[in-house]
């Protein structure tokens, strides 16, 4: 830390303004800061990157991650080379990678990236991560449990989220990771507006405030996590929607939808219903690199009623069949899209789709799938990002249809029937 390693709390404060301070002197592992625009964030992450760099051993590195390479390099590429100019050993223009010589002349390697490329930072180690504009990150908690919190381990390096929200999605998340008492998780969480910076004039931020929208004023210049603006499932809200116990009452149907993935996440979702015909989402089911064979052996030990999966994948819907998983067809079509959505917006309605606390992916999803802007009709489908678990909803709970309760019976032979089956292939 700029403060706690390297300089006097005086020497920080001359640097930084007061609230940039408040951050620098936090002794916590995982800093998230959510900002205002114009609140100073690049220039408090420079900041900590040359008082980690200044004071690191030989041969460490530090990584500053934007949401593109463009960005990196925009942001942040020369603002670092003007502030290690004196001692910088060699400079890489096309890879964005500097090598710096610190206060024992030690040598120290500091590399800008961007998060399309996360996967190329696999396997390496870290004093220190910044990550900014967090919130536009896709595929955040894969990146981060996968590749940059592993590579912390070795060295017990730190991290600095730093980002404006975007709607309720992971960087909401991020933020509340200080509240988890029960994990004791190592998380310290800031929130400063646009006016908490000294160096901007308060006329100024209020004339945007007159010029802007409300919620979207909020968000940018007051750091407020609002609904993100042309959401699908507008009908979710966690206060009505998530649930957190473990046992089904009156349990008649498990079921999966499954939206097939290798490079992107293959997402399976654990779906039961109850003589009611309300549906709950119990666990959730998403990673990467998964093969055919994988994918089948996961559903096929779970033991599902019934399995929707994405009719586009013949090869690996027929991998589920060799494996005794009962598969029914799902019908793909020009209008498909649409109606399957309309079929989960009208379950939020009725309050008869649950989801549980632990599917953060799902609600990762639903609070930030979004019409493109600017729709130029009611039937447009969808962006196509941040929907793998959302297909895998739709496939299920589009084309399932509800049983009444003398039809249990029928389940109850068939899973039986079935238990039979796999024993006897078994011996």
């Amino acid at each position: 830390r700029i403060c706690k390693d390297s300089r006097s709390k005086n020497q920080c404060s001359m640097i930084l303004h007061e609230n940039q301070n408040q951050i620098a002197k936090s002794t916590k592992r995982f800093r998230v800061v959510n900002c205002g625009r114009r609140f100073g964030k690049t220039y408090l992450a420079s900041e900590e990157i040359k008082g980690k760099a200044l004071f690191s051993k030989e041969g460490s590195k530090i990584v500053y991650i934007a949401p593109t390479y463009g960005q990196a390099h925009d942001i942040m590429w020369g603002i670092l080379k003007k502030e290690f100019s004196a001692i910088t050993l060699k400079a890489n223009e096309t890879k964005l990678e500097l090598e710096v010589m610190n206060k024992e002349g030690k040598t120290v390697h500091i590399l800008l990236r961007g998060w399309e490329a996360i996967e190329t930072l696999r396997g390496q180690e870290f004093v220190l991560v910044v990550l900014d504009e967090v919130a536009s990150m896709k595929k955040f908690w894969v990146g981060w449990h996968e590749v940059l919190r592993p590579a912390l381990a070795s060295t017990k390096g730190d991290a600095l989220f730093l980002s404006t929200p975007k709607g309720f999605n992971h960087f909401y998340d991020l933020y509340n990771m200080q509240n988890d008492k029960e994990r004791g998780l190592d998380y310290e969480s800031f929130h400063f507006t646009t006016y908490d910076n000294p160096h901007i004039a308060k006329e100024e931020i209020d004339s945007a405030r007159r010029e802007m929208v409300e919620d979207k004023f909020a968000q940018e210049y007051l750091a407020d996590f609002r609904k993100q603006e042309g959401l699908v499932y507008k009908e979710f809200n966690r206060k009505y929607h998530l649930f957190d116990f473990d046992v089904i009452p009156n349990e008649s149907e498990k079921i999966a939808g499954i939206d097939f993935g290798f490079t992107n996440p293959t997402a399976i979702l654990d779906i039961r219903r109850d003589y009611d015909n309300n549906y709950f989402v119990v666990r959730e089911y998403y990673k990467t690199q998964q093969t055919e064979e994988n994918i089948a052996e996961y559903v096929a030990n779970q033991r599902f009623n019934a399995v929707y999966p994405d009719p586009e994948n013949p090869s690996a819907i027929k991998k589920l069949t060799d494996y005794g998983v009962n598969v029914r067809e799902v019908i793909k079509n020009k209008d498909s899209v649409t109606s399957g959505i309309n079929v989960v917006r009208e379950l939020f309605k009725q309050f008869k789709l649950k989801i549980h606390v632990s599917c953060h992916n799902l609600i990762n999803e639903l609070e930030t799938y979004h019409y493109p802007e600017n729709m130029k009709g009611d039937n447009e489908n969808p962006e196509k990002e941040n929907d793998h678990l959302l297909d895998a909803l739709r496939y299920a709970l589009s084309t399932n249809r509800p049983v009444e309760r003398e039809t249990y019976t029928q389940i109850v032979e068939y899973a039986n029937q079935r238990e039979e089956r796999l024993r006897n292939d078994a011996e």
